[in-house]
């Protein structure tokens, strides 16, 4: 693999910190996640994220019985977006609470806006 090829990681909002607070065996996973993103490949954990269009993924890590997740963004050419880093605390069901995909929503527009800004017309 050309690491030379890998395009930057951009974060939107807190989703570092977020991502940097989780397990070191989350953060692993996700970690090469992103990794694998950067280099135009898909992880095997790796699903698109329902209700946001094409190009939206989503990486679920368990660890300890606590659900991790994070969702990124492959849309624009230049440069791969984590959008999200969270613990899922529900305890009943698989979906994603509505406020934390209002939140991603929120954040995938402020991506289209940095894209914009700092590499031009996405």
């Amino acid at each position: 693999m050309d690491h030379g090829a890998l395009r930057p990681v951009e974060w939107v909002g807190s989703s570092r910190d977020d991502l940097t607070a989780f397990p070191g065996q989350v953060r692993d996973h996700i970690g090469f996640a992103l990794y694998q993103a950067q280099a135009g490949l898909k992880h095997r954990d790796a699903k698109p994220f329902k209700g946001l269009g094409s190009g939206v993924m989503e990486v679920v890590s368990r660890h300890d019985g606590d659900t991790f997740r994070a969702v990124y963004t492959v849309r624009f050419k230049a440069a791969i977006y984590v959008l999200h880093a969270f613990q899922k605390k529900a305890k009943r069901g698989v979906a994603t609470p509505m406020p934390e995909i209002d939140l991603i929503k929120r954040r995938l527009k402020a991506a289209a806006q940095h894209y914009e800004a700092y590499y031009g017309k996405a």
